[in-house]
């Protein structure tokens, strides 16, 4: 075991997009990281080198399929096994598809359920006596969605709307030794899939800044609420640029 005495963070689904702007963004607050991956190894592998080479050895990697019943342990044991401390979690793992209600099963409900509600609850289970040692913070990525649903995406807005109610009770659950809070991102990054021109054009419309944010936008939120904010807990922040005025 190699000892830190930085705080630590565990990122889940950290390898890109979001979560790799979420580690970033840590590191250089001066953060040991703890990468989760499931199939992004090419991703995390040079995540890890680029913020290594800046301070070596603060960076772990861990490959988990966040579904699997042993995944909590797997990710907090890899904490503890690396750096000996866990001090910070953020639940930003997720999937993201249509289910419109005459084609949804029971494989898309217990997947996008699965890895939106019930991982970030058990994985919070299973830190929590790691995070309140050390009087941690939980950041949970919601949605703004979770609030507003949206057309054809009936259960992965059931599973934010859960997270987001999971967010407020884990905040008394876990009170006074670790804070819970959320953020709520609009548009951020498009869908690797399905928003062609028009769609995208939609939804800029509906945006009162008239523009979709950055990655850093959302990294900027995720650490304000783990560092900058020890009397805020329960609270969702959207990151949104207005968006959810206008739903």
């Amino acid at each position: 075991m190699q000892g830190s005495c930085e705080p630590v963070v565990l990122v889940t689904g950290g390898a890109r997009r979001l979560g790799a702007a979420i580690v970033r963004h840590l590191h250089a607050r001066g953060l040991s990281v703890v990468v989760h991956y499931r199939s992004s190894t090419d991703e995390a592998r040079r995540l890890q080198a680029e913020l290594e080479a800046l301070r070596p050895g603060t960076v772990a990697l861990v490959a988990a399929d966040i579904l699997a019943p042993d995944a909590p342990r797997v990710l907090v044991e890899a904490a503890l096994a690396r750096f000996g401390r866990l001090d910070l979690l953020v639940n930003n793992a997720s999937t993201f598809y249509e289910t419109p209600l005459d084609t949804a099963g029971y494989a898309h409900w217990d997947d996008l359920m699965g890895t939106n509600l019930r991982a970030p609850f058990f994985l919070c289970q299973s830190a929590a006596p790691h995070l309140a040692a050390r009087a941690g913070a939980i950041v949970n990525m919601t949605d703004i969605h979770a609030h507003r649903p949206l057309k054809d995406f009936p259960i992965y807005s059931v599973a934010k709307a859960g997270l987001a109610m999971l967010t407020q009770s884990l905040a008394r659950e876990l009170a006074p030794r670790v804070r819970v809070n959320g953020v709520a991102p609009g548009a951020i990054l498009w869908p690797e899939v399905g928003a062609d021109e028009a769609e995208r054009a939609r939804v800029l419309a509906r945006i009162p800044l008239h523009r979709t944010g950055a990655p850093e936008d959302i990294a900027r939120a995720v650490a304000f609420l783990l560092l900058d904010a020890p009397y805020v807990t329960g609270q969702i922040l959207a990151v949104d640029g207005g968006r959810s005025t206008m739903l």
